[in-house]
């Protein structure tokens, strides 16, 4: 399943790129790519969200969620087989689904383009739209550069595919910035944003797409839902900020695994229209919970604190 294209170059240079790396330069790979993983970018969102600046953890947040179902919609357009899928030469040295077959093409996902590059590139970019300083925005700038060339080097993607993922977040971080901006209505945004992606259910095959819709619908719902029963503070405490940090990832994780229980794996893994919906759902109440009712315990934890400070 899916298509083949490519420029010889690529595969040349990934090839070259695999033979001179050496074990250092391949962990040195695996730690950039985690700039652009579910996990490291969860763990950016609600540091900012649950910690440090509510507003920027929700532009950050947005500007990522759109660019991940945005790639899955364009990715489902192409269908470009992962490098390693075609050229023997090229060896997979991280798959995006390590419990699943390199070859299984629905988990491992397709290839053009790189959503690690469109991920961070909209992430660290909004990032850096968000907050000033010189630092910051070289720190935001390099990081998806060195997220992209990781995916290179670890043979699950053209160089064509970097390049576009690039450009894709770059675009997504505008458009968010710009509708953002412009529709001060959190309903008619949130309206839009879920219609506009929702026809993606029509052609795309890939998990990536589903798992981002989901995300994005119940990022967007957390919003009302937090601003009219939570409101809850950000803290500077490092002590706080590491607890909310560490009980929001096991929560989302937690419950993105606990949600899948009462399916069968097999029907989980089947990829048909059913298993996809399912996937949307589980993901959009893992992250509702996590963004609009995890916040609920902040402030008893803030009663807490401020008792055993006195």
């Amino acid at each position: 399943m899916g298509n083949t294209f490519f420029f010889q170059w690529e595969v040349s240079l990934m090839i070259w790129l695999q033979e001179h790396i050496g074990k250092a330069g391949e962990k040195l790979a695996e730690f950039f790519t985690l700039f652009g993983g579910e996990m490291m970018l969860v763990a950016i969102v609600g540091s900012l969200y649950w910690c440090f600046d509510k507003k920027t953890g929700r532009f950050v947040g947005l500007s990522l969620l759109m660019g991940v179902v945005v790639n899955g919609m364009v990715k489902n357009v192409f269908l470009r087989r992962r490098p390693y899928f075609d050229h023997k030469e090229i060896v997979c040295l991280k798959p995006v689904d390590k419990g699943a077959d390199i070859y299984d093409i629905a988990a491992q996902g397709f290839s053009f383009p790189s959503g690690h590059s469109t991920n961070s590139t909209a992430a660290f970019g909004a990032l850096a739209h968000a907050k000033k300083g010189r630092w910051l925005k070289a720190l935001c700038i390099g990081t998806p550069l060195a997220v992209g060339i990781s995916r290179v080097c670890l043979g699950v993607h053209y160089p064509t595919d970097v390049i576009l993922g690039w450009v894709l977040g770059v675009m997504v971080l505008v458009l968010a910035a710009v509708l953002s901006e412009k529709i001060r209505n959190r309903a008619l945004l949130a309206g839009i944003l879920l219609a506009a992606t929702a026809p993606g259910f029509f052609w795309c095959k890939s998990n990536d797409y589903y798992s981002g819709w989901g995300l994005l619908a119940g990022f967007l719902l957390s919003e009302f839902f937090e601003e009219r029963f939570v409101r809850f503070e950000n803290t500077r405490n490092v002590l706080r900020c590491v607890l909310r940090l560490i009980g929001g990832i096991a929560v989302f994780f937690g419950l993105s695994t606990l949600l899948k229980l009462p399916f069968p794996t097999e029907f989980l893994e089947s990829g048909s229209f059913g298993a996809h919906l399912v996937r949307s759902l589980r993901y959009a109440v893992a992250i509702f919970v996590d963004f609009a009712v995890y916040p609920l315990i902040f402030r008893a934890g803030d009663r807490f604190f401020k008792k055993e400070g006195n």
